[in-house]
């Protein structure tokens, strides 16, 4: 099958920036994007570079993103993409830096998985013989340890795509899903005796709650850790625990109440309600926002949607379910 991959390159000894070469090749069926790559690599332009090691879906090291998306390049059979001898793009992971052609650096990567403490902490005297955790806290555990550490699910995060666009220094940025996925794993585990400080770090700005719920990092995760799904579950274990004093639990609930009281969700109050009517400091950033809601008709007064009724009646119904 005759196949043109149009690979994103970049040379930083260069003063030319970022392009776009395309190598035509004939790929058996069973080649994958990186099989494909290394023989452009072998055969054809040995300036190639990139990264990859097992080819087993095991490192992670060959994630790059493929027609858009991140995917591992060994897991990613070129038939699949296009049947036909189509054109495949392939590019370098995003939302980190490029070293060279489809080469990212991993440190900011790596500094978020520090920052939630990726260690046990027990408290007290050292045990006299090993502490067998129970099969059922470890099952729970399991999809979180899946985590390979390719960052596949960091370079398609919108959250924090935004940020970067925005000029927010990485150091800076949201925490991201795969060490908000570590995090579970740790505050999960009953060897751990540090649960409630874990989950009141991860509460503040930059942790658990400035997800968007995009499901992007589930769609592209190779290993089905469903990082989100660990980001909600953390939230319920925080707000479990108490620890409610912050912006995104209050915007939780005055996104619920409003939904309930009207049908409808009430923008006008939402951020007042979220961040504290009377704090003025965070409440002046968000007005150039508001007057542009304003301006496009978003704002305006909360009325109640026609089945009103029937959404708070499935609104109490979850509320039920969820408190029993």
């Amino acid at each position: 099958m005759q196949v043109s991959l149009r690979v994103r390159r970049f040379d930083p000894e260069s003063n030319q920036g970022p392009y776009y070469q395309t190598y035509s090749m004939d790929a058996p069926d069973y080649y994958t994007v990186l099989d494909a790559l290394i023989h452009i690599r072998e055969e054809t332009d040995g300036t190639l570079g990139l990264r990859c090691s097992c080819r087993s879906a095991i490192c992670g090291s060959c994630a790059m993103r493929i027609d858009g998306h991140a995917k591992l390049a060994c897991k990613t059979k070129i038939i699949d993409l296009t049947a036909d001898g189509g054109e495949v793009t392939v590019e370098p992971v995003g939302n980190m830096p490029v070293v060279k052609d489809l080469i990212a650096d991993m440190k900011p990567f790596w500094d978020k998985i520090r920052a939630v403490d990726p260690w046990l902490q027990p408290e007290g005297p050292e045990p006299e013989r090993e502490y067998v955790v129970p099969n059922e806290a470890m099952q729970d555990l399991a999809g979180a340890m899946n985590c390979i550490m390719c960052g596949a699910c960091v370079s398609d995060c919108t959250v924090l795509e935004a940020e970067l666009n925005r000029g927010v220094p990485v150091e800076k940025t949201w925490l991201a899903p795969a060490a908000l996925a570590k995090a579970y794993r740790f505050v999960g585990d009953p060897r751990d005796d540090h649960q409630y400080d874990r989950l009141e770090k991860l509460s503040d700005s930059g942790g658990i709650w400035d997800c968007t719920h995009c499901f992007e990092c589930i769609e592209v995760c190779p290993k089905g850790v469903a990082p989100m799904d660990r980001i909600m579950a953390l939230r319920d274990k925080a707000v479990s625990a108490g620890i409610t004093n912050n912006n995104g639990t209050r915007h939780a609930k005055a996104f619920h109440d409003s939904i309930k009281a009207y049908g409808r969700l009430d923008e006008v109050t939402l951020v007042p309600k979220s961040v504290g009517f009377f704090n003025i400091r965070e409440l002046l950033p968000q007005m150039p926002t508001g007057l542009r809601m304003l301006k496009a008709g978003k704002l305006r007064l909360p009325h109640k949607a026609e089945n009103k009724k029937k959404i708070k009646q499935i609104v109490d119904s979850l509320d039920k379910e969820q408190m029993e």
